[in-house]
């Protein structure tokens, strides 16, 4: 039953729900001979969670794969939301196809993953007291599979990363996380990098995160905008939607995952919340936790001295200065230590775009070569950097 406050009968303000209806699975695509799919039962999460957990991914093979059966490649493995479409939309018959195509493209088989959580259409990649160990799956199992299926080069330097919003945020964290087993990333406009700017609320100074309190005014925070600055709703009401849609972390929305992900769990079992939905009270423990342990920035900071050098010339970060969820700040801060570190230098990219939006990022094209030319710079001595470049 749910309880309607409009409602000025007493009686009527019950109102019935009936759940009748199942979702149906989502059905399995057919392969081609470009793309191919790969799904498996994880051990490692389905341990767990005391029962079945499947990832996947999907594999876009490159011009002539057959014809090459001596040749083995580069990888770009890129991160997003929950999709078994094609990589890049290949076979739609647009740009995509023939950039894929064309001679001048360098050959990376192009992979996207599947990795969906109980709480969201995708784990954030990481391992987590709620979600489970998916960074372990994800490298452990799903990758390996890949590598074992198909001719790739199965060496760091040749596994690169990318992915734009969320996959912008996990193809950092992918990286910085595992610095030995990846080549390369180019994130765009990823999730919040330095929870001083979780979007616009600083989980650390703030005491809440919906309204600014002056003292002699109080303000709401936005939660999105469009470029020229217009407000297109605010920070308390999709926290609020997310809460009638489900408590304890369970909406499927986006603050939820965050939370489910970088938080610790409770003694319920269920994510211990950043802040409390309906007031906005911060909790300064739980953002303690989310900094030692999910804040890319700081732990970069802190780790510098170790990871350091195995990620030089290894971040590449792109964002819109107009980014919809403020999105640029964050990455403003990340640049900004990225620049004073010198034992190393990071020796990477930080690229705004003015006046965009969010998911703003490199065309494929500037992507793929870039790739490419980091190869040729970062490739030990000895390594094969032509075969795969065939036209």
């Amino acid at each position: 039953m749910v309880f309607d406050p409009r409602a000025k009968d007493a009686k009527a303000r019950l109102i019935a729900l009936v759940c009748d209806q199942v979702i149906p699975p989502i059905p399995d695509q057919a392969d081609t001979d470009y793309v191919k799919r790969v799904k498996s039962k994880s051990a490692i999460l389905s341990k767990w969670w005391g029962q079945p957990i499947f990832i996947g991914a999907t594999v876009l093979l490159l011009k002539d794969y057959e014809k090459h059966p001596d040749v083995k490649y580069p990888v770009n493995y890129s991160q997003g939301h929950f999709s078994t479409r094609a990589p890049g939309g290949f076979g739609s018959g647009g740009a995509f196809d023939a950039l894929w195509l064309a001679d001048d493209t360098p050959r990376f088989l192009f992979v996207t993953v599947q990795h969906p959580s109980p709480y969201y259409d995708d784990s954030y990649a990481v391992n987590s007291a709620n979600n489970g160990p998916y960074g372990d799956a994800i490298i452990q199992e799903l990758i390996a599979a890949v590598e074992e299926r198909f001719r790739v080069i199965r060496e760091p330097w040749a596994r690169k990363l990318s992915g734009g919003s969320t996959g912008g945020w996990e193809a950092l964290a992918l990286q910085i996380f595992h610095p030995d087993f990846f080549g390369g990333t180019w994130a765009s406009c990823p999730d919040s990098v330095d929870f001083r700017y979780h979007q616009i609320v600083n989980i650390y100074g703030d005491d809440n995160p919906y309204f600014v309190d002056r003292g002699w005014t109080k303000g709401e925070r936005p939660n999105q905008r469009t470029p020229d600055g217009a407000i297109t709703s605010m920070m308390k009401d999709e926290n609020w939607f997310e809460l009638a849609s489900g408590d304890k972390s369970r909406s499927g929305g986006q603050w939820d995952i965050w939370e489910a992900t970088f938080s610790p769990a409770g003694a319920d079992g269920y994510p211990l919340p950043i802040w409390d939905k309906r007031t906005g009270k911060i909790d300064k423990q739980v953002a303690a936790y989310w900094q030692e342990h999910y804040d890319l920035r700081a732990i970069l900071e802190r780790d510098w001295k170790a990871i350091g050098p195995k990620l030089v010339g290894k971040l590449n970060i792109y964002v819109g200065d107009d980014d919809s969820f403020y999105l640029d700040n964050g990455v403003e801060l990340m640049e900004k230590f990225l620049e004073s570190t010198k034992t190393p230098y990071y020796a990477g990219s930080v690229i705004y775009k003015r006046g965009a939006p969010h998911c703003w990022g490199p065309p494929a094209k500037e992507l793929f070569d870039a790739m490419a030319r980091h190869i040729d710079r970062s490739a030990p001595v000895g390594a094969d950097i032509t075969s795969w470049r065939y036209r």
